[in-house]
């Protein structure tokens, strides 16, 4: 529909007064039109694309196994490398002062899935050989380490029960599992003998390439790990030489953690559930993460170009271009919601997107927040892209191809004392299960312009 408003100023704008005594004094008066222009008569098309495999660029880590009905059989294992602590004190402490070694998993309440008491079982392996990079969704880690490098195991769940109070009241949950004393003792020694080799992350994953945590019992969910710590804890007896007496000193370092700096990678099976597919095949547009599916739409950027020329006057000024598109949720045993955030992009832009860790610039991409209020995704910032359109002597499929793609998406406040927030990544989606079926048919474009016509 498209909607005019019109503002007429009429006004004294100018005498023409000559200061000479043969002059006379002229008047003229200006009318202006100015028209608020509002068209929403546009049309997007699209289609569901399945999306195999993504490149992690997140340290959020996946682990555990779900087969949801309405959604599919989901499950993910990890590998991973360390940043290495830049110093670890070897003066106060020796070798043989290390009591153990153990490696934690954090997860936030609620970061899961699934059956919270169920218990699963989890297995640590050393790597014994370099990850790749580029590293994606579809790793296999076979050939990456033995069956007989196995450092540590455990069963868990995600729930409290049993734990202490001051525990259960904290804002996550905490795997933690033992590692060989030797390895404590591995890298202390090592540290000792060469520590430049903890000085980059590089540098220590040709001592030691990492870690492959794998699901080794139990299905039923699936577990968002947010922070990953390698620590080792020392304890030290001391004589005072005044009363003869035992002191014990105990402490703990923080040695190794995951951080974007380094390689880690979740391992991604997915079968798409056959509801799902049937849903695909009538021609629903649904989005699945992760892995699972994006949509590629045809943006009508030609006729939004086109609209705008025939409606130019003396002077018009796009004000806006913004593009809303309504979500209907799927039902599903599991609650599982619509992507929090997604990301439109040129299709041609998106894997140079992820490469490059780019953010969106409101030309080639732009990404939008789930409104849970109106279940609708909106991207309110077009207009660059769409003047830029205006600009250009042949509109090309270039320009109208887009993928839609489920993100997770970063931001931080530019200080203390400041509410304003600025984007520090935006990442494919990695985390607990999502997926959303997309309105095309309802999807509302709104090119809003202002034509100013000047009449003398």
């Amino acid at each position: 529909m498209k909607f005019i408003s019109k503002i007429l100023a009429a006004s004294l704008a100018l005498a023409l007064i000559a200061c000479e005594d043969s002059s006379t004094i002229g008047t003229s008066i200006i009318q202006e039109e100015v028209e608020i222009i509002i068209d929403s008569t546009f049309t997007v098309t699209g289609n569901t694309v399945m999306s195999n495999r993504i490149q992690s660029r997140s340290i959020t880590q996946l682990l555990g196994k779900l087969d949801a009905k309405g959604y599919g059989n989901l499950s993910s294992d990890v590998v991973t490398q360390f940043m290495p602590a830049g110093q670890i004190d070897t003066t106060n402490v020796s070798v043989n002062d290390i009591d153990s070694i153990k490696l934690f998993l954090q997860i936030p309440n609620g970061g899961y899935i699934g059956d919270s008491i169920t218990p699963m079982g989890l297995k640590i392996y050393r790597l014994n050989k370099q990850l790749q990079s580029p590293i994606y969704s579809d790793f296999n880690p076979n050939g990456y380490y033995s069956e007989n490098d196995l450092l540590g195991e455990t069963i868990y769940t995600a729930n409290a029960l049993g734990f202490s109070d001051s525990i259960a009241k904290l804002q996550y949950r905490t795997i933690a599992i033992n590692l060989p004393i030797s390895l404590g003792h591995e890298f202390f020694n090592k540290y000792k003998e060469n520590p430049d080799i903890y000085s980059s992350p590089t540098q220590f994953a040709q001592f030691f390439p990492g870690i492959y945590i794998s699901n080794s019992y139990g299905s039923g969910r699936i577990m968002k790990i947010t922070n990953s710590q390698v620590k080792l804890y020392y304890h030290k007896t001391i004589t005072m030489d005044d009363t003869g007496k035992d002191s014990t000193y105990h402490k703990v370092g923080n040695y190794f953690a995951v951080t974007p700096e380094i390689i880690t990678n979740n391992n991604i099976s997915f079968s798409i559930s056959d509801q799902l597919k049937t849903m695909i095949q009538n021609g629903d547009n649904l989005l699945v993460a992760p892995t699972g599916t994006n949509l590629e739409i045809k943006f009508p950027t030609q006729e939004i170009v086109d609209s705008y020329n025939a409606n130019n006057g003396d002077l018009s000024v796009i004000n806006s271009l913004t593009f809303e598109i309504p979500v209907e949720k799927i039902k599903n045993d599991y609650n599982i919601t619509p992507p929090p955030y997604v990301l439109l992009i040129k299709k041609s832009k998106a894997d140079e997107f992820f490469a490059k860790n780019e953010i969106t610039d409101n030309e080639n991409s732009f990404y939008a927040t789930y409104n849970n209020a109106k279940n609708c995704y909106l991207f309110s910032d077009m207009r660059s892209y769409i003047i830029n359109m205006t600009k250009k002597e042949k509109i090309t499929t270039d320009d109208t191809e887009f993928l839609i793609i489920p993100v997770s998406v970063n931001s931080e406040g530019t200080s203390y004392y400041s509410s304003s927030v600025y984007l520090t990544d935006i990442v494919p989606y990695i985390e607990t299960p999502v997926m959303a079926k997309l309105l095309l048919d309802k999807a509302k474009i709104k090119l809003t312009y202002s034509k100013q016509t000047i009449i003398f």
